[in-house]
């Protein structure tokens, strides 16, 4: 059975109580920690004996582990990136949205009302928010642009391509590469 398809197992581990809630900062420190990271984000439907087998752990060891990587928030969420285009949303846009005087939570309601828009954030500068919405084309933006026209202004601007796709952050360099963020590698010369 993969690990992040038994929810029951993942429960009865965080309700135990030799299940630490660790620090970020430590957890991250943890060699062993980091290479489950990079293991699972390599292949996130592995076993759990075969993440194991890998960190050269055993099974519940690196099971106890990921549910403390959890816990401290490290791990948040097992997903599956599903292609929009196959869901029928081939346009994507990105709205920014500069609020009505008064009206700034009500444009947070709306987004997280709409399923057009699947991010929103509240950010800084002449907008207060930028929001990522799909489309099935261009002119069906105008019924999601126009509920929040009733709240404030929004500008548009429509995704021709993307050079740079989503990607994860990397992993604490000293483990993965062998030096520190942001201290260079020692010298080997005195």
């Amino acid at each position: 059975m993969r690990y992040h398809h038994d929810m029951a197992t993942r429960r009865r581990m965080s309700d135990r109580s030799f299940v630490s809630k660790a620090p970020t900062a430590v957890l991250l420190r943890d060699a062993k920690n980091v290479a489950i990271l990079a293991a699972l984000r390599a292949e996130p439907r592995l076993a759990v004996s075969e993440l194991a087998r890998r960190v050269k752990m055993s099974a519940p060891a690196v099971r106890e582990r990921v549910v403390r990587l959890e816990e401290a928030g490290i791990l948040q969420r097992w997903r599956i990136d599903v292609d929009p285009v196959a869901l029928g949303y081939p346009v994507l846009a990105y709205v920014r949205v500069r609020p009505a005087p008064g009206q700034l939570p009500r444009i947070a309601e709306l987004a997280q009302r709409l399923p057009q828009v699947v991010e929103c954030h509240r950010v800084t500068g002449e907008d207060c928010f930028v929001m990522k919405v799909y489309a099935g084309a261009i002119d069906e933006f105008d019924g999601v642009l126009d509920q929040f026209l009733v709240h404030g202004q929004t500008t548009t601007s429509i995704v021709q391509s993307t050079p740079v796709p989503p990607r994860d952050l990397p992993l604490p360099a000293r483990f993965t590469s062998g030096t520190s963020p942001g201290r260079a590698r020692p010298s080997s010369r005195r």
